[in-house]
């Protein structure tokens, strides 16, 4: 899961697109970088870190121009190497970088295809350059001395026949624009908006519709699955559906857990789903728990707040905050490795002892992946006196891998693997614990939108949007694995 920009205005961009990457940092915490595109010639400067140890104030100096692209990165390969970072650049045809978030499950087919028949070089383990070259081939052969619009669709096109998986792009050719495209399946999102000026209209591309509202730029539109878009550098604004059967499936656990709630996502509001969520999930509880002494609904900070004020008030019961964030510390689920994410749970969390002294508490999570987390925060509850801790989840059982660019790799690692719900609550320590159904999430979901009729729910499904072979499971288990990390 990454965290993608792409702007062109009426001057420099580079301290716009630095601000958008700091409001998606939530997005990769891994790596930042920044392409702009002056008198066609393009400046980069990337690095591992977060934006704002990445770019420097002599980032200003290098990084001119009024068209750019930005890029925030999280490893689902535990990979922290430089040359991993975004944006990625290639020379050929006329010189294009790419801003990329997903993932590609066809990658190594593909990358000897690129070197046997396409007589392409790829230099990193990114299935990112994988694409990018993908990509800049099919310009190559579509295009003649100069770009065109049915060549850059053409080449969009060409992409999504050969290349499998998820992916969200913007890329910018020096020169010529702005381009961005999405999988035929939409499942990583991406929205574009424009800001009316004197000067001419500005347009922004983003992974989230809250980088557009920062600066004031109205939304005009999700890009539609297998959609490409170009902006020229005259502000021409070109759009073309370029895939033979589009379905939207947008990946469900971005409401549940990855974009910030004040987003909006293929025309759903991710707050109002996240209330939703918590009044489905309170029916549940008035069923299961019936008999059950509640006396407080405490949230885990912070995707969880929004399902556990509506939650608490269906209850009736009281909503409290038990558990204060160090805001300073970065999202435990994106840390590659078991023996991190251990180690951040308790510098990342304080307990409010007055909240669980002698109560029975219920405290909700926005989902349960590998329980090293909600196992250490139920043990928190009870330390600070708590008589009962009670776990409720926003999203359902995460039993399978996740191969669209979210960090859940290895099935073994996941703690509902093969485990009923009484046994995941006793692993847990909780003395009860409830899941959402995978029915009333995508209800939860749905509502917002009523053209979505499907999402890829996969993580909770086992059902996939695209074609994986069997082999690539066992594949990425080799490589992601918390032991592989290490």
């Amino acid at each position: 899961m990454c965290g993608i920009v792409g702007i062109i205005g009426n001057n420099h961009v580079a301290s716009t697109i630095y601000e958008c990457l700091t409001i998606l940092q939530h997005r990769g915490q891994d790596a930042a970088g920044i392409a702009t595109c002056q008198d066609g010639r393009l400046e980069l400067v990337k690095n591992n870190g977060l934006v704002s140890d990445v770019f420097k104030s002599e980032s200003a100096q290098i990084l001119k121009g009024n068209a750019g692209i930005g890029h925030v990165r999280y490893p689902t390969a535990g990979s922290s190497n430089y040359e991993e970072s975004q944006p990625f650049y290639v020379n050929s045809p006329f010189g294009i970088a790419l801003a990329h978030n997903g993932n590609l499950h066809n990658a190594e087919q593909l990358k000897k295809e690129l070197f046997a028949e396409d007589r392409r070089h790829i230099n990193t383990h990114s299935d990112s350059e994988v694409l990018l070259n993908v990509f800049a081939h099919e310009l190559q052969n579509a295009s003649g001395l100069m770009i065109t619009p049915e060549a850059v669709f053409h080449a969009v096109s060409r992409v999504h026949k050969r290349c499998q998986g998820a992916y969200a792009n913007v890329l910018i050719i020096p020169g010529y624009g702005i381009v961005a495209f999405r999988d035929p399946n939409g499942i990583r999102p991406l929205v574009y908006g424009v800001r009316k000026s004197a000067e001419g209209d500005e347009y922004m591309v983003a992974s989230e519709s809250i980088a557009l509202d920062l600066h004031h730029f109205e939304l005009l539109d999700d890009v539609a699955p297998g959609e490409a878009i170009i902006i020229t550098n005259d502000r021409q604004l070109h759009r073309r559906q370029c895939a033979e059967n589009p379905q939207l499936s947008p990946c469900v656990f971005e409401y549940v857990y990855f974009a910030r709630p004040d987003s909006m996502i293929d025309d759903v509001s991710v707050y109002k789903a996240r209330l939703r969520m918590g009044e489905k999930l309170a029916e549940r509880i008035k069923e299961r728990w019936a008999d059950e002494d509640i006396d407080v609904v405490i949230p885990i900070p912070e995707s969880s707040r929004t399902s556990a004020i509506p939650m608490a008030y269906s209850l009736g019961v009281k909503f409290r905050e038990g558990f204060i964030k160090n805001r300073y510390i970065g999202r435990t689920f994106i840390m590659p490795g078991q023996e991190q994410r251990i180690k951040s749970v308790r510098r990342k969390l304080n307990a409010v002892e007055l909240e669980f002294r002698n109560k029975n508490v219920l405290l909700i999570d926005d989902s349960i992946v590998r329980g090293t987390t909600s196992r250490q925060i139920i043990q928190m509850a009870r330390e600070a006196g708590a008589k009962k801790v009670f776990f409720a989840s926003a999203a359902p059982p995460v039993r399978y891998p996740n191969v669209y660019g979210i960090d859940m790799p290895v099935a073994e690692e996941l703690i509902a693997h093969n485990r009923t719900e009484e046994e995941i609550g006793e692993l847990l320590g909780a003395d009860g614990l409830i899941y959402q159904t995978l029915e009333d999430l995508e209800a939860a979901c749905m509502e917002g939108n009523p053209k979505i009729d499907r999402f890829d729910s996969s993580c909770f499904s086992n059902e996939y949007v695209t074609n994986v072979p069997k082999e690539y499971f066992a594949k990425i288990g080799a490589m992601r694995s918390d032991d592989a990390k290490q």
